[in-house]
């Protein structure tokens, strides 16, 4: 079985200027988890639900910035943050463009490639969807759940 017999070829993608807020919009509208970013017609990046949480981190504490239920009785949320930091970090959340925390390095696969091949790159890498690709463009995209579903059809 190829990539072409099990991929979604009404690839929902997002721009690297669109703000976090509309790739998060897009996102659940679509019911998606992750969609490819395109310039034009070029694949320059991708972008996943793990990327916009990446965004809720703190450098300096390396934890969520979100404190748990405990830590905001226990500890005044003060200490964590002021609020004034708070508010700010959630409007810059939203506002950040898709291009400044996008994954660049994007592993694609081609739609003559065969659903083992993907899978491979798939649980080698670590990742839940690929990109298909034909003459440097992107036509479908293929996820796990693709493949799964594509192998209960057999």
């Amino acid at each position: 079985m190829k990539v072409k017999d099990v991929m979604n070829p009404n690839v929902v993608f997002c721009k690297p200027d669109d703000t976090i807020r509309e790739a998060a919009k897009v996102l659940k509208v679509n019911n998606i988890s992750g969609a490819p970013v395109l310039e034009g017609r070029k694949l320059v990046g991708i972008v996943s639900e793990a990327d916009l949480l990446k965004l809720l981190v703190m450098p300096e504490k390396g934890n969520l910035w979100l404190p748990s239920p405990f830590e905001v009785i226990e500890v005044p949320i003060r200490e964590l943050l002021s609020w004034e930091d708070t508010k700010k970090m959630l409007s810059d959340v939203g506002s950040t463009k898709v291009e400044e925390m996008m994954t660049k390095d994007v592993r694609t696969i081609s739609s003559e490639a065969s659903v083992e091949e993907a899978s491979e790159l798939m649980i080698r890498h670590r990742i839940n969807r690929l990109p298909v690709m034909e003459n440097n463009h992107v036509v479908g995209i293929v996820t796990r759940g693709d493949i799964i579903e594509g192998l209960a059809k057999l």
